[in-house]
């Protein structure tokens, strides 16, 4: 009697084999796999929804300065039934209005970059001298800096390119109407979901 109880305290004793040994090691390699692929989901994710609020922005802002000019403006003058722009290229037009040509951009480009504590924001845009860099910098004082050149300034490692399409159509949805849409993507890495919003205005 005495003897099976000291032998089944030593079978007790032994601890584990290296077969029970290797499931929990597969076990816990299986769970960190499934929480490396979760962060790098979440990653993603986060990046999207970043990129998505600034193409957001930037569409809103680009449909507000369009809708603040008069009707006769060559911005967004369309003869009727027509179209401008376009959403799949950059486009240029000539718009005629009274007698006059004025050539167009349906098109520009946003940087945005935070180095230094400071936003800076530049937009394209052309000119009889051709490509004018307008950088908007807003620094954590409060100040805000505004320059124009005609070289492209300097990107850092953070700088983020959006470009921005839009198109006017005349007379829809219905008569008498402008239809105007702005496509914004962004030139990242993964690629990011183009966003696309419009507005309707006489």
């Amino acid at each position: 009697m005495d003897e099976s109880m000291s032998h089944h305290k030593l079978r007790s004793k032994r601890g584990f084999t290296l077969i029970e040994t290797m499931i929990a090691i597969t076990v816990l390699g299986v769970g960190l796999l499934a929480m490396a692929a979760l962060i790098a989901k979440a990653a993603v994710t986060s990046s999207s929804s970043r990129y998505m609020s600034t193409q957001s922005l930037l569409a809103s802002e680009k449909l507000d300065d369009l809708n603040r000019l008069s009707s006769s403006d060559p911005d967004i003058a369309v003869t009727s039934g027509g179209t401008a722009g376009n959403l799949t290229s950059d486009s240029s037009q000539t718009v005629t209005v009274g007698a006059t040509n004025y050539p167009v951009d349906y098109f520009d480009q946003v940087l945005i970059s935070n180095g230094n504590g400071a936003i800076t924001e530049t937009l394209t845009s052309s000119n009889a001298s051709g490509t004018v860099y307008t950088t908007i910098t807003h620094s954590p004082d409060g100040q805000v800096l505004q320059t124009q050149s005609n070289t492209a300034p300097a990107s850092s490692a953070d700088t983020l390119l959006f470009n921005r399409r839009w198109v006017i159509e005349q007379d829809v949805p219905v008569v008498g109407v402008r239809r105007i849409t702005v496509l914004v993507t962004v030139q990242a890495q993964p690629p990011a979901a183009p966003f696309q919003m419009s507005m309707v205005r006489p």
